[in-house]
């Protein structure tokens, strides 16, 4: 099957991570899956939860919030969710889905009674934003928290290891691995799959959207999100190390500094 851009089945779209787009978070990217494009930021700031507080759970907490800004899509203007008085339903399904995704990959006990805000910002939607937001919100956080590491406001860092997301569906006959809007729209069948970079499911969502699809197809969605996922957590694990790259040289001249003193 020719797809509408051109690639191979178990191709993704470009991905590309740019470090601090936010210079005031914590830690932050602007995530590129093809021309979805999503701001991720991390503030980590002292406090938790009340009921955290209330119920004495050590560690601290971290929850994401999700928007797609008014002029993310081709079909006119978004009204903000401040101009409707409430969350859409489906931008509080993928906030959660974000928080829970981070969650399983971050040891809470090691965040000391930190709260990390994960904001994700939909600058351009064409297919798979809240996929993008997960893999985005994982470097953005590992970027946060190694960075408070080295100023010494954490003993450790609590990102395990990197989660990812991608999308596959059958379009026609043919399994495809993330799908576009045009291919998220024709598709009979699609599934969100987040995967950690060991490669273990965090979460499945999947539906046939028109028709059934069968255990064969579901088998072959399966392997091309983990071959997806593969290929993901390489690219986080390079976007990461290069916006580590200048803040550990500045934490190792700030140390040099108060050592030759």
């Amino acid at each position: 099957m020719q797809r509408t851009d051109g690639r191979q089945p178990d191709q993704t779209r470009p991905i590309s991570f740019l470090a601090d787009i936010a210079p005031h978070a914590t830690g932050s990217v602007l995530v590129s899956f093809g021309n979805t494009r999503v701001v991720c930021a991390v503030t980590v700031e002292r406090g938790v939860p009340r009921w955290m507080r209330d119920q004495n759970v050590p560690g601290g907490w971290l929850t994401a919030e999700y928007s797609m800004l008014p002029y993310s899509t081709g079909g006119g203007r978004k009204a903000r969710d401040i101009a409707r008085g409430k969350l859409d339903g489906r931008s509080s399904e993928i906030q959660r889905l974000i928080g829970r995704s981070l969650r399983a990959v971050v040891d809470l006990t090691k965040l000391d009674a930190h709260t990390a805000w994960i904001d994700c910002d939909v600058l351009q939607a064409d297919g798979g934003t809240r996929t993008a937001s997960i893999t985005g919100a994982s470097v953005a956080c590992a970027v946060a928290f190694e960075r408070m590491v080295l100023e010494g406001k954490l003993k450790a860092n609590p990102l395990r290891e990197h989660v990812a997301a991608i999308s596959a569906g059958v379009v026609g006959d043919a399994p495809l691995l993330d799908l576009c809007y045009q291919e998220d729209h024709d598709a009979r069948c699609d599934f969100n799959m987040v995967l950690t970079a060991g490669g273990d499911f965090v979460e499945l969502q999947g539906s046939g959207e028109s028709a059934t699809f069968s255990a064969a197809e579901l088998a072959a969605m399966l392997e091309l999100g983990k071959t997806g996922a593969r290929q993901i957590a390489g690219l986080q694990a390079e976007a990461t190390a290069a916006a580590l790259a200048g803040a550990r040289e500045d934490a190792a001249a700030e140390l040099a500094e108060m050592f030759g003193r």
